[in-house]
């Protein structure tokens, strides 16, 4: 198994993408660290992404599949706007879903739009639209963020599949979909990827919108130092308590990245840690062993 050929933990502050602040609001090692993880990803040749991330449409119990098209969507800023659409990768969901319905786990197809599912193009979010601008899908078309817009022309940026995942599920289930992600990805014959869109914990502030917690630098902390020894597994065992304190929303995703490392061996390098604002930010790559 190895046409995984790279994956990575990514932010979703969205003031890091260079079209809508200047200065990132105080995260250019972030945005730097982005570019690089975007580089890597173009040099081993990626064709197709599975991205999984927190804001996406939600199923209560059970992991939401995107079934369309393409997806499409626009992020503001202080003004200034940047637009993403771009395909699914198809072959790549229907793989997805299959696999992990025949280990037992709770799969839903989410579309929107035409009810065709070649018409289909559902809207995309934050979390995902982030890492997407990162990967190539960058063009910024007037327009072309809206889901009615005429699809783009191909510019050799990957296809995509977007995840989300269920909280009401057990963390243990996490695992569980990111080993059946590991076998989809090792089973294509294509170069293909996955990334984990995570933001850590959001109460580093007072002003911030979830107000301070003294857990979130307690738990960032334990982030980092989990990746940087390699074991995102062991996140699973994070205090429920602080979970819920810190306000982190990149757990889930990341317990995917521990699967999928059950499957195929990974080494993470940890590129970069931000909090610049009230929310924590990790770049990592995580790659094949071997390359």
């Amino acid at each position: 198994m190895m046409p995984l050929v790279a994956a990575a933990i990514a932010p979703h502050g969205f003031p890091i993408i260079p079209v809508l602040s200047d200065d990132a609001e105080g995260a250019l090692e972030t945005r730097k660290q982005m570019q690089l993880m975007g580089s890597t990803f173009k040099e081993v040749g990626v064709e197709a992404v599975i991205i999984s991330g927190p804001h996406g449409i939600r199923v209560d119990g059970s992991f939401a599949v995107v079934d369309a098209a393409r997806v499409a969507g626009t992020l503001r800023w202080n003004g200034n706007f940047a637009e993403v659409n771009a395909p699914c990768d198809r072959p790549l969901i229907d793989a997805l879903v299959r696999v992990a319905t025949e280990d037992g786990l709770p799969v839903s197809r989410v579309s929107y739009a035409g009810n065709r599912v070649d018409q289909a193009v559902a809207p995309l979010d934050w979390g995902v639209m982030t890492p997407m601008w990162f990967l190539g899908h960058d063009q910024n078309e007037s327009g072309s963020g809206d889901v009615l817009a005429l699809a783009p022309e191909p510019n050799g940026a990957p296809g995509v599949v977007l995840v989300t995942p269920s909280r009401s599920l057990p963390l243990a289930a996490m695992v569980e979909f990111g080993r059946a992600i590991g076998r989809v990805l090792g089973d294509d014959a294509r170069n293909v990827g996955f990334i984990a869109s995570c933001d850590w914990a959001h109460t580093h502030r007072e002003d911030g919108p979830y107000g301070f917690h003294e857990s979130a630098a307690r738990v960032d902390r334990a982030v980092v130092d989990a990746l940087r020894r390699n074991e995102p597994g062991v996140l699973v065992e994070l205090d429920q308590h602080d979970i819920e304190t810190a306000a982190i929303d990149g757990l889930w995703q990341t317990l995917m990245l521990a699967g999928i490392q059950e499957i195929v061996p990974l080494t993470i390098d940890v590129l970069s840690y931000e909090a610049p604002a009230y929310y924590g930010m990790i770049v990592a790559t995580a790659m094949p062993d071997g390359r």
